[in-house]
């Protein structure tokens, strides 16, 4: 039998000698005996090695098939962009041949991405089919998952049509006094939403996530009930890389609220035709600061606004957040910190007390060993004296706030010490408490054998007892006449008591 193809395809299974064939994506060429031989020794169910190839498989299937999806849709946002900047800057107008062409190019890759997005979505029945044992592959299709597939389509599939389509577009300004109507292609309306694309980022980073392909990861998770899913990798990203992923975010919202802004705003407003006064706007409203030099006129604009300021407020709270904690000392360098401190105050509170016997010294100096007692320099020396107890205090009053922040780290390793200590001693008299237990049972069991024997034990010695009298009766029968008959006599009521003398 010959194999055509690659052989990297195939995935080990549990066992190389196993009676299921290994899953491989590519076919065999064998004759139609060969196949039936194969037919009639594949089970009709395959087993746990077999679908777990097909699982790793499909895993890579998905993978692949996200990242094509990703590509083309960038590049149907990047050709989107291009043609609307040119259409704006009046390069060529919507019905000239490089307008059509670049939208037909839209139009293409819109139609593979919808392709990719519908395969995807087939790898993931196949992926519910395989892990859950399921023949067919309809029972994987519930409401939820139709409506996540309709709503995706929908979303991927908005997007500039070929052609020259425009409609009257008429706003009334932030002045309420102005009023305009310009005709505005319908391309914008249909190009804006493209943007919303951008999901299948998350997507792919999901897939490419160690966390999510690492077999180990997902069974720890497993075990502890925890979902893979984008918001648990990007929960972890902002554990690891906050300030990045921060910085991303922000840089990416800018750059495309600003364009969004400009291109619903240039057709009634000359100053956002400039896309760096839609980027002033767009920083401004970021940052909750809003100056109104600049200001949106279409509700388009306005909603591009409140959707910017919704952001920034939950971005600046994500940052005051992460500053906090980046700033926030370890706990080691809070023990060297308290150390320092604990020196420094101990310093302190050294000097403090040798001023205070020093201004104490040189009052009793100068009111007792003194013929003359100067008033002023003992005022002075009494003023002195009073700042010196005044310091001491102080520096026992920092000395213990510094001994209670120590406490706390200090109390928190102590009762994990004794939290571990507590468990280790419970473990020990477990096993103490196991092991006694055993040997209760182990005796429970000997008694219960001894029990058991103790019938066929009695039993054995009445019929050796039995056994015993009838010997003794025969010989006491073959004695002599008279006096034999009464030994005799003597010897048939005997046996009452021997038993129990050999007993």
């Amino acid at each position: 039998m010959s194999y055509t193809g690659s052989e990297e395809c195939g995935i080990a299974l549990v066992g190389v000698n196993s009676e299921y064939p290994r899953y491989t994506e590519e076919k065999l060429h064998v004759s139609d005996s060969e196949a039936k031989e194969i037919a009639s020794k594949t089970p009709s169910k395959p087993n746990v090695g077999y679908r777990l190839g097909r699982r790793k498989v499909l895993f890579e299937k998905r993978k692949r098939i996200s990242d094509y999806a990703l590509v083309f849709g960038m590049f149907g946002i990047i050709v989107m962009v291009v043609e609307t900047e040119l259409s704006m800057a009046h390069v060529y107008d919507k019905d000239s041949f490089y307008s059509i062409a670049l939208k037909s190019l839209i139009s293409v890759s819109t139609i593979i991405l919808l392709g990719l997005i519908l395969a995807y979505h087939a790898l993931e029945v196949q992926l519910f089919a395989t892990d859950n044992c399921v023949e067919d592959w309809r029972i994987a299709l519930s409401m939820q998952r139709v409506a996540q597939i309709l709503v995706e389509l929908t979303v991927c599939a908005i997007h500039p049509i070929p052609g020259s389509f425009s409609f009257t577009w008429t706003t009334v300004h932030a002045n309420g006094v102005t009023v305009t109507s310009r005709p505005t292609p319908v391309d914008l309306l249909l190009s804006l939403p493209m943007f919303l694309r951008l999901y299948l980022i998350c997507r792919v980073m999901l897939l490419h996530s160690k966390l999510f392909t690492d077999a180990s990861s997902r069974s720890i998770g497993a075990l502890n009930r925890i979902n893979f899913n984008t918001r648990f990798v990007l929960k972890t990203l902002m554990t690891i890389c906050p300030g990045t992923v921060l910085l991303v975010f922000m840089l990416s919202l800018w750059i495309i609220a600003s364009w969004v802004l400009r291109a619903c705003e240039s057709y009634h407003d000359v100053k956002h035709k400039n896309l760096l006064n839609s980027m002033w706007m767009i920083s401004i409203t970021f940052l909750s600061i809003g100056y109104g030099d600049i200001v949106p006129n279409t509700y388009c604009g306005r909603g591009v606004a409140v959707a910017t300021g919704v952001m920034g407020a939950g971005v600046t709270a994500l940052v005051v957040a992460v500053l906090a904690r980046k700033l926030e000392l370890t706990r080691a360098e809070k023990h060297v910190h308290n150390f320092m401190m604990d020196t420094q105050l101990t310093k302190r509170l050294k000097n403090a007390a040798a001023n205070v016997l020093r201004e104490t010294w040189l009052i009793y100096k100068y009111t007792k060993l003194v013929r003359k007692v100067n008033a002023s320099k003992v005022r002075t020396h009494q003023r002195k004296f009073l700042h010196a107890i005044h310091s001491l205090r102080k520096v026992k009053m920092d000395q213990r706030k510094l001994n209670d922040n120590a406490n706390t780290l200090v109390d928190m390793a102590k009762t994990q010490t004794n939290m571990y200590e507590l468990v280790l001693e419970m473990s020990q008299r477990q096993n103490s408490v196991d092991s006694r237990v055993d040997l209760i049972e182990e005796n429970l069991r000997q008694l219960q054998n001894q029990l058991d024997a103790l019938p066929s034990i009695i039993a054995h010695r009445l019929a050796v007892q039995q056994v015993d009298l009838g010997r003794r009766s025969r010989e006491g029968g073959g004695g002599s006449g008279g006096s034999g008959g009464g030994n005799v006599h003597r010897r048939s009521l005997s046996p009452s008591s021997q038993p129990s003398a050999g007993n």
